[in-house]
């Protein structure tokens, strides 16, 4: 018996419905649902801290879901929230982010967790994400990895109680529990 496996791809992805958010994952289209009210509250949070901070410091540019990230033909995601400096504005396109942001969010739910946590976080490796944050809303906490030289390496996870900070961007913090 003969398996077939479709690859979707960029061209695919660029044909399909605008009504609904899709992801391709290593060829493998895949749907995403509609976040929550819990997983929206903690992204507007996490964006207008995030987004106060670099206009502040004009060190780049900071978005939200739903934008492509642009990897590759087999390889299009959409993070919850960027960040992208501004010495590598040149990934910018009208149709998205082509190529690795500098920090890519996601917010943990039901459906993505384990998507999140495992084969995006490889790619996120893979493509070269300097800085990756889990934010774990059941757990009430981030944690926080930063590219090595075996992909994105957890450097630290703050609880709800804690005082986070990042180690790409300098000087910036804030209360974890400001965000729950």
């Amino acid at each position: 018996m003969f398996k077939t496996r479709v690859k979707f791809n960029y061209r695919d992805y660029l044909s399909l419905p605008e009504d609904k958010r899709y992801e391709i994952i290593e060829g493998e289209l895949a749907m995403v649902p509609s976040p929550g009210w819990s997983h929206q509250t903690i992204s507007m949070k996490i964006f207008q801290i995030l987004a106060q901070y670099v206009a502040s410091t004009n060190i780049g540019e900071v978005r939200y879901a739903p934008i492509d990230v642009i990897f590759s033909e087999e390889n299009v995601l959409q993070p919850d929230i960027l960040y992208i400096a501004k010495e590598r504005s040149g990934i910018i396109e009208e149709r998205g982010v082509e190529g690795a942001p500098d920090l890519v969010v996601e917010i943990l739910s039901h459906a993505t967790r384990q998507k999140d946590k495992g084969i995006k976080r490889k790619i996120y490796a893979k493509y070269g994400v300097k800085e990756y944050w889990i934010v774990d809303s059941e757990n009430r906490t981030i944690e926080v990895s930063s590219l090595g030289k075996k992909g994105l390496e957890t450097t630290q996870v703050y609880p709800e109680g804690s005082t986070f900070s990042s180690p790409l961007l300098k000087g910036f913090s804030f209360s974890v529990k400001n965000i729950f």
